[in-house]
């Protein structure tokens, strides 16, 4: 994607604290110009295949960086990755999980699943806005993705 075009980054996490953090630090590393944040793992589907109260044109663009948390209800980050990955017209999205979890187990399920990166989720603002600068950084300054399709 071309340097300054906005990115639009969904974000999948239950707690509301975290997803309250996580705002204020993308604010702060200057990557918040297009986030939407997700409650769940149903919720985060339905945003991605554009249905139910997403199915309105326009309102679920096709993200450029997915953050997704391991542990939500209704529908973990594994399922939904495991989901993202096997779906063709998915698969391309760049999936960042973030995760409090420094368990090897879920660090290779996650990896097995294929996501693009596994990040420790830094429970303190300055270190959250340290690691959203840096994947900032390298999904939208570093790595050439995949062109945006239409849906």
């Amino acid at each position: 994607m071309p340097h300054g075009t906005p990115i639009r980054i969904p974000i999948a996490d239950d707690d509301e604290e975290d997803r309250a953090l996580a705002h204020e630090a993308l604010v702060t590393a200057r990557l918040a110009n297009n986030l939407h944040f997700v409650k769940d793992g149903e919720e985060l589907m339905d945003y991605l295949h554009a249905r139910g109260r997403y199915s309105a044109v326009g309102s679920a663009p096709r993200p450029g960086l997915l953050l997704l948390d391991i542990k939500m209800p209704r529908k973990d980050g594994f399922t939904c990755l495991r989901e993202i990955k096997s779906d063709p017209s998915l698969r391309q999205i760049p999936v960042a999980m973030l995760t409090t979890s420094s368990a090897e187990a879920d660090i290779a399920r996650g990896y097995d699943l294929g996501v693009n990166s596994l990040v420790s989720k830094p429970v303190s603002l300055p270190g959250l806005v340290d690691a959203m600068i840096t994947l900032g950084r390298y999904w939208f300054e570093i790595v050439d993705l995949p062109p945006d399709r239409d849906r």
